[in-house]
Formats: structure tokens, C-alpha cells, sequence
């Protein structure tokens, strides 16, 4: 089967879609499906959540560090076509565990998707700067985010629906359909990729990994910050999208599908926003637009702290709120991509990804403190999203002149 595409950029990103829409729509639909299978009684459907959930994202804490050393010492295209090769037997293993009702293996299932999705995502991100170059960074980071939080969005929805009208044979046509054209849209990548380097001094202990690339990043720029704004960006919206479900129950009185709109909504907001930040941006970094898409946001939150809105003018907040989240995030990483590292882009990615699940395992203690200290006051935890992006504006302000000046520039460009 041979797949043509006119744009060098199309089989990246549609590949980058279909990479999230799968994992998505397996986490969804374990979560939908199998809480009506045989499981202990321990289990309750908010543990199976956890536990699901948390099978997706703790191999990262693992496994980064050996995805940033497949990106650093071999072909990040040849990296990435390996394991979403590999996707095909993990979706069989997802399918026999949905024949069966076999509860463990689906989480396995999931287990194993996680792995693989920690271990190509350092290849698969440095990709962008191999396809662009340096013009081409802006654009590329901004649609390739913006695809992934698309593939967010529709593997959740479509798992909800098929959850409603499920049939074995459907859901296992799209968990290998979706794997096998992953893998066909990768093949048609081409990208220019610097020589794999051999000798480097990687290691595979995540806390040695984080302290290593920590004093890496400070030796070469703005390469820290860029990864506390982007992690910063995953703490904010995880804080948010927890707090959109107890907000709109307990404050709107709204249905569980309405609750799903407005997770809906802040998807689309989010994606819009990283479209934006690419399309404003254009052939170079803009960091100023950090500062925008900050000052947005607490605008948003600031209203959303202290009004009390009605439930369409909340669902506009959260959309806003969550589109200049992604006019924030996009310039992150950006900086990130063109900090010129060279292969050592990888080692970075897989710092990024690491200490993107430390803040927001950070985030989900914190919200549960916060609910529980204000008896789920979802008001509350508007005025933290309030104050950590004051915080965070603060940060950036006092660590370089260059995003105000960036700021200025671009709004006195755009009179």
C-alpha cells in the first residue's frame, strides 16, 4: 500500500493524530468498557480510572531517559517507524484482552502503549526541526500539538461512542486499523537528520537523568525555561481540566454530557490556540507570545474566580482560558526545538517529557489538597490557575529581558 502526500509535513502530523487518537481511544475504552467485566472487588470504577490512566503516563517517569538515547545514538525516523510497527502487536494484545474480558491484560494493554509512546516520543518531536529546519520550527510545533490535542479530543469521543454501542469486532477494526495506518503514514516521512552520535554520556536513572539535563539546559540558553513553560502548560491544563468536571456539576448542575462538552470545548480551544501561536509566529520564534497567551489567561481566570457566570458564558471562559494556553505553549517549544543541540534535541524532548509528568503528578496532589482543605470549592482552584500564572509570567519576566521586549515588538509590529 502506498500512501502520496504533497506536503512534507502531512505524514508528520497525521501521524502524530493517529499516534494519539489510539492511545486515547484504548485508555477510553478500557475505561468505558471493561468497568462492567469481572475485576476484584477492590476495584471500583474511580480506582479503574486511576489505575488506566496512570498506565499511560508512568512509563514516561522510566523511559525517557532510554527514549532520549534512541534519539541521540541512532536514525530518529528509523526509531519512530520501529515502534509504531510495533503498535500493530500491542492493539492484537488489546484485542484478545477485549475477546476474553480479561481486565488485567487490557490494562497491560494500555501498559505497553504507554512504553512505546515514551520511548519514540523524543525521535518523533525532534523530527519537526529535521523536516523544517529552522524556519520551519514555529509552524511545525504549532499544527504538530495542535494535532495531538485533535487526536485527544476524537479518541475520547469515539471511545465514549462506541462504548454506547459496543461490539467486539468494531472496536478491534479501529485499534488495528488506527495502528496499521500509523505505521504506513510514518514511512512516507523524509527528513534530514544530523549523523546518530555513539558516544554519549546518557544514563537510564530518571532522577541522574533530570539533574544531568538540568545543568545540560542551563550551560545553553533559554532551554530551562522552555521546559518549565511547556511543563508549566501540562500543570495548569491538567489542574483545569479536573476542575471543569466538579465546577460544572456542582456550580451549572449539568449533565455528564454537558460536563464532556465543556472537556470538549477546552480541547478545541487549546488546539485552536497552538494553530495561532504557529500562524503568528511564522518562519521564527516569537517569545513574547508567552507573555500574551499568560495575560490571557488570567484574565479568564480572573473572571472565572470572582463571577459567577451563566453556563454558556463559562463554557466561552473555558474556551478562551484554554486558547491562550496553547498561544503560551506553542512558543515553549519552539525556543526548545530551536535552541540548536543538535542530536542532543532528543536527550531535551525526554527531559521535557519527564518533568511534564512531575508537575502534573504535582497538579493532581495539589487539586485534591485544595478540594479537600475548601470542601470542593471549585472557585478555589480557579484563583490557583490565577495565581500560578502570575507566578509563572513573574518567572519569565525576571529571567530575561527578552520576552517583555518580544511582547512589545510584536504588538508594535502588528499597529
Amino acid at each position: 500500500m502506498s500512501l502520496n502526500f504533497k506536503s512534507k509535513w502531512t505524514p508528520l502530523f497525521l501521524s502524530n493524530f493517529l499516534g494519539v487518537f489510539n492511545d486515547n481511544l484504548l485508555k477510553n475504552a478500557v475505561i468505558f468498557i471493561a468497568v462492567v467485566w469481572s475485576h476484584p472487588t477492590w476495584m471500583t470504577q474511580s480506582q479503574l480510572v486511576s489505575i488506566v490512566s496512570g498506565s499511560l503516563v508512568i512509563p514516561y517517569v522510566f523511559l525517557s531517559p532510554a527514549g532520549g538515547m534512541l534519539a541521540v545514538r541512532y536514525s530518529k525516523l528509523k526509531i519512530f517507524r520501529l515502534f509504531k510497527l510495533l503498535e500493530l502487536p500491542i492493539m492484537a494484545v488489546a484485542c484478545i484482552s477485549f475477546y476474553f474480558q480479561w481486565i488485567g491484560l487490557a490494562i497491560f494493554s494500555v501498559l505497553l502503549m504507554g512504553s512505546q509512546s515514551a520511548l519514540y516520543s523524543p525521535s518523533k518531536y525532534s523530527l519537526i526541526r529535521d523536516i523544517g529546519g529552522e524556519e520551519g520550527v514555529s509552524f511545525g510545533s504549532g499544527i504538530f500539538e495542535m494535532m495531538a490535542f485533535i487526536g485527544i479530543l476524537t479518541g475520547t469521543v469515539t471511545a465514549s461512542f462506541i462504548s454506547d454501542r459496543y461490539y467486539f469486532g468494531v472496536i478491534s477494526a479501529f485499534f488495528l486499523a488506527f495502528a496499521l495506518m500509523g505505521y504506513l503514514v510514518t514511512k512516507q516521512i523524509r527528513a534530514n537528520e544530523l549523523p546518530p552520535e555513539q558516544e554519549t554520556d546518557n544514563t537510564l536513572n530518571p532522577v541522574k537523568f533530570i539533574l544531568n539535563s538540568y545543568r545540560f539546559a542551563k550551560r545553553n540558553g533559554l532551554v530551562n525555561s522552555s521546559v518549565f513553560g511547556a511543563s508549566a502548560f501540562w500543570l495548569i491544563g491538567s489542574i483545569l481540566q479536573m476542575n471543569i468536571v466538579v465546577h460544572t456539576k456542582s456550580v451549572h448542575n449539568m449533565s455528564n454530557s454537558v460536563t464532556g462538552i465543556n472537556m470538549a470545548v477546552a480541547a478545541v480551544g487549546i488546539a485552536l490556540g497552538c494553530w495561532a501561536a504557529g500562524k503568528l509566529q511564522g518562519k521564527k520564534v516569537i517569545p513574547g507570545l508567552i507573555l500574551v497567551g499568560l495575560s490571557g489567561m488570567i484574565l479568564t481566570f480572573l473572571i472565572l474566580t470572582f463571577i459567577k457566570t451563566g453556563v454558556v458564558v463559562y463554557a466561552i471562559l473555558v474556551f478562551l482560558a484554554a486558547f491562550f494556553g496553547g498561544l503560551f505553549q506553542i512558543p515553549n517549544l519552539s525556543m526548545l526545538q530551536n535552541s540548536h543541540l543538535a542530536r542532543k534535541l532528543g536527550d531535551m524532548i525526554a527531559y521535557l517529557n519527564l518533568v511534564t509528568f512531575v508537575f502534573i503528578l504535582g497538579g493532581a496532589v495539589l487539586f485534591s489538597s485544595i478540594m479537600y482543605s475548601f470542601h470542593d470549592n471549585s472557585y478555589v482552584i480557579f484563583g490557583l490557575l490565577l495565581l500560578l500564572c502570575v507566578l509563572i509570567g513573574i518567572y519569565f519576566l525576571r529571567k530575561s529581558r527578552i520576552f517583555l521586549d518580544s511582547m512589545f515588538e510584536f504588538f508594535k509590529f502588528r499597529k
